[in-house]
Order: structure tokens, then sequence, then C-alpha cells
């Protein structure tokens, strides 16, 4: 399974949420989860089976299919319950 973490530069924002995102699933004990990150020019469906992005680029990223909308990407407490929720609803917990 892929993630993949969006922003509008693919640079700071997108790479602190992957690492969040890898602590994340650490936290959980899911493995197997492949977490990269991207521009939203670059970023395309195929890329991942779950794209997470910041509230500020949500009807901007509704093409690439299955995503998760962060309100606040800093929120480290909001990040683990929405990859938790993921990675129930994929049968990966």
């Amino acid at each position: 399974m892929k993630f993949a973490a969006v922003c509008g530069s693919g640079l700071g924002s997108s790479f602190m949420v992957e690492m969040n995102i890898n602590s994340v699933l650490s936290q959980l004990g899911v493995s197997g989860v492949e977490v990269s990150h991207y521009d939203l020019g670059s970023a395309s469906p195929d890329l991942a089976d779950v794209f997470f992005v910041g509230g500020d680029l949500a009807d901007s990223a509704q093409h690439l299919g299955n995503v998760v909308v962060l309100d606040s990407i800093i929120d480290l407490d909001e990040l683990k319950q929405k990859v938790e929720q993921v990675c129930k609803e994929n049968k990966l917990l």
C-alpha cells in the first residue's frame, strides 16, 4: 500500500507530513506501507493509494482519488487519528 503527502510545492510541508505519517505508522506497528511526498502539480492517482493534503488544497486534490484532508498539517493527534482510520479501512490494523 502507498500513502502520499501532497502540498503546493512538494518541499517542506509535504515532507514533514511524510515523516509524521511514517512515525505514526511505526507507533501503530503497521509495516509494508510506502510513504512519499509530492507537489500538487506532480501528483497523479497512480502514485499512491491514499493522499494526505492540507485543507487549503482539498478542492484542488480531488482528482487524485482517495484524499484525506488534514484540517491542520501540524496537528499530530489529528494525523494519527486519520492514519489509523485509513489503516483500519484497509485492514492494515
